[in-house]
């Protein structure tokens, strides 16, 4: 009997988990929650209305949540809000993903189309491994990560939590990439990058920080 399962997020991201969960037996979409509470349906599910209605679906049985939300700081709150309501967040994984048997997933990760993961793969909780990226052996992505769309982590790279590698970027064996740290779209990763640090380019180089108005 498919579970009844509601996405918090009516974004880009939330279309994303729309389209992976109509792929995926064992659920029912019950739903969308939005900060927007404005009645709507994006690609025919409907939201249901903000924050303030998830005890009463906790109540009347909804009992599964996954979290569509694209700022990995802002996710990891928002599955502090859902599991102390007594939620549960089961990790995704779209039926095309390649993952080894040795790799472990945390709950609520998310495992997008065509993404790769190799033996012995760490992804810890409410990270998301988006479409075509690929994770190769010994890999650890820390909780709240986001690995971008067609970025490849050769061995063993380490991924700190909250970190953001960009899509198509590429980083050698072994390297770290701290907490909290971005790597941008196109990057080539050759040297651990520090902690809150922001980088691009190939090879990767630190970005000067934007410039804020006085």
């Amino acid at each position: 009997m498919p579970e009844p399962l509601l996405i918090l997020g009516a974004g880009g991201h939330g279309r994303a988990l729309i389209e992976l969960l109509h792929d995926l037996p064992g659920y029912v979409l019950a739903g969308l929650v939005d900060r927007d509470p404005t009645p709507r349906a994006m690609l025919g599910v409907p939201v249901l209305g903000d924050e303030a209605i998830l005890p009463g679906l906790f109540a009347g049985g909804v009992r599964l949540a996954c979290i569509a939300i694209g700022d990995n700081g802002a996710r990891l709150a928002a599955a502090i809000r859902l599991e102390t309501l007594g939620f549960t967040l089961p990790a995704l994984v779209h039926p095309s993903a390649i993952m080894a048997r040795s790799a472990q997933l945390g709950p609520g990760t998310v495992v997008l189309p065509r993404a790769v993961l190799g033996a012995l793969v760490r992804v810890g909780r409410l990270a998301i491994i988006n479409t075509g990226a690929i994770a190769e052996h010994d890999t650890v992505v820390g909780e709240g990560a986001h690995i971008g769309p067609g970025a490849a982590l050769s061995g063993g790279v380490r991924v700190g939590a909250r970190a953001l590698v960009g899509a198509g970027a590429a980083c050698r064996p072994y390297v770290t990439i701290g907490e909290d740290a971005v790597i941008g779209t196109g990057a080539g990763v050759v040297a651990d990058v520090r902690a809150g640090m922001r980088v691009g380019g190939v090879p990767a180089r630190p970005l000067a920080p934007p410039c804020l108005p006085r």
